[in-house]
């Protein structure tokens, strides 16, 4: 009777700690990114870079996510799914090292291995969840995506307070986000000690991983996640820059972001929660699709500074219940955790590479309009879309 009372303990503190290495993780899937937005005026100055150039260290990691994406359940099918994800810790932990080197190869190649590790955290993280959560993938989904846009901001607001009123540079105000990645190690190799290797089931996805491209439901699911995400990444890129334009002045305009992706948290918590309660997230999917249309038309039409931050809070709510939802359909589409691989790698990538054209294409059309009102309109028609594949991947079904 002690034994088992020993054994049930020990149980009971792995599924705790493996919940704490999960929001680990969530901790490193954001700021090495967000965080060099507001230093990269300091960057470009040191080291010499062009707009153009610069404006790469943004853009790289999201097409390593889009090409990287679907090759992850290929190397998960040569370990098991823990050790990969150490694998991607590893690497963003180099990546960050490698970018506080004062060259400009080593800035790239840094940035590089940051994308590369973060897409394999990206694909793998709700496949362990589904793994050793499958009865309550939608609450931790919930915990680990609200954790991941919590810090996400945090980083991009302590970046210039690190670097300039601590007086540490650019370079080693970078280097603090290597601590959450360091830690999250550490854990993860207590964790993977304790966790059997499966790399039968993922040996069988890597083999029969083609049939999930050919699945229509698969494919609305990553068109969700793809429109989705293609909206917030503009929205971060020059939602700014619109309120701007309509007068808001600049250092306004930035705090309004920053209260954009604030007010989406709450949502970011709660959608998962929901619709892991839920047969059907159809009516769900349309809610978060119509915030966001209502938003984007708010800011279009906006006539005072009190309908436009009324829009903002809608348009938050629609962006950050989004991409959280799309998480969660990789666990409710699918069957198993070797299926979720499969959907996430696929997902993702389509998702990743829509979310790199989207701001090159919103800020081609601003350029040819020369106004904000046609590049507004397309993003209401892609909150359409957001709505309607949304809504169909929401169906009771699976891959």
């Amino acid at each position: 009777m002690v034994f088992n009372d020993s054994a049930v303990k020990t149980k009971s503190v792995y599924i705790n700690l493996f919940i704490v290495g999960i929001v680990l993780v969530s901790f490193n899937l954001r700021p090495a990114i967000t965080s060099v937005g507001p230093l990269v005026g300091m960057i470009q100055e040191d080291m010499g870079l062009e707009h153009w150039s610069a404006g790469i260290l943004t853009s790289l990691p999201l097409i390593c996510f889009a090409f990287m994406s679907p090759l992850v359940p290929k190397i998960a099918s040569r370990f098991h799914n823990e050790l990969t994800l150490q694998i991607g810790l590893i690497t963003i932990l180099i990546g960050v090292i490698l970018r506080t080197i004062a060259t400009v190869l080593f800035l790239f190649a840094g940035t590089f291995l940051i994308g590369v590790g973060i897409a394999i955290c990206n694909v793998l993280l709700p496949v362990v969840i589904k793994d050793k959560f499958p009865t309550k993938f939608g609450l931790m989904t919930s915990v680990y995506s609200t954790s991941m846009g919590l810090v996400a901001s945090l980083a991009s607001g302590f970046s210039v307070p690190l670097a300039v009123g601590l007086d540490l540079g650019w370079q080693r105000a970078l280097l603090v986000w290597g601590i959450p990645a360091v830690i999250a190690i550490i854990l993860w190799v207590y964790l993977i000690k304790k966790s059997p290797a499966k790399t039968g089931d993922m040996k069988r996805s890597a083999t029969n991983g083609s049939r999930i491209w050919r699945s229509g439901l698969a494919w609305h699911v990553a068109l969700f996640m793809g429109f989705q995400s293609f909206l917030f990444y503009v929205t971060v890129a020059w939602l700014p820059e619109i309120l701007h334009d309509f007068g808001v002045n600049t250092s306004t305009a930035g705090w309004l972001l920053s209260f954009t992706q604030f007010m989406g948290l709450p949502a970011s918590f709660l959608v998962p929660v929901i619709a892991g309660k839920l047969r059907n997230q159809a009516w769900l999917a349309g809610i978060l699709g119509a915030c966001s249309i209502l938003g984007f038309t708010g800011i279009m039409f906006t006539s005072s500074f009190t309908m436009m931050i009324f829009s903002i809070i809608l348009l938050g709510i629609g962006l950050g219940g989004s991409f959280p939802l799309a998480l969660a359909y990789i666990g409710l589409r699918s069957r198993d955790a070797r299926q979720a691989a499969e959907l996430s790698g696929m997902a993702q990538s389509v998702g990743y590479v829509l979310a790199a054209v989207g701001p090159i294409a919103i800020g081609s059309l601003y350029d040819v309009a020369h106004t904000w009102s046609v590049p507004l309109i397309t993003l209401i028609a892609v909150s359409v879309l957001v709505g309607l594949f949304g809504a169909s991947a929401g169906r009771n079904q699976y891959v």
